[in-house]
């Protein structure tokens, strides 16, 4: 499984795209009051979400081919199901999972899976 993206919690997202912009040296593929989308050059997305939880700090999403399997094999393996997978637009899937020490896991399928 590849990282695909990694989503970071923002409060102020006007401010935050600046920053990140700067940071990875690139503009948004994507801007929206919900979600702005960085594509650097070699590396996985950065996404800034307004509506994420800043106490819990990105999140690493790991790329499956079948988010529904992943989920099963992932929590036979012990781990704990924080969000169902659902939709986020465009036929991408996104789940969210924690281990055993509470960490955070997320999936993403996308449409083309």
């Amino acid at each position: 499984m590849a990282i695909r993206t990694i989503t970071v919690p923002v409060k102020d997202l006007e401010a935050a795209t600046a920053l990140y912009g700067k940071l990875l040296g690139v503009d948004p593929y994507m801007s929206s009051p919900y979600y702005v989308g960085f594509r650097p050059e070699g590396s996985p997305e950065i996404g800034l979400n307004p509506h994420g939880d800043i106490a819990a700090g990105p999140i690493t999403y790991f790329h499956v081919a079948d988010i529904n399997a992943t989920v099963a094999e992932l929590t036979a393996a012990g781990a704990t199901v924080e969000q169902e997978p659902r939709d986020v637009g465009g036929g991408g899937l996104t789940a969210h999972l924690r281990d055993g020490d509470g960490n955070l896991i997320g999936l993403f399928q996308g449409a083309d899976a």
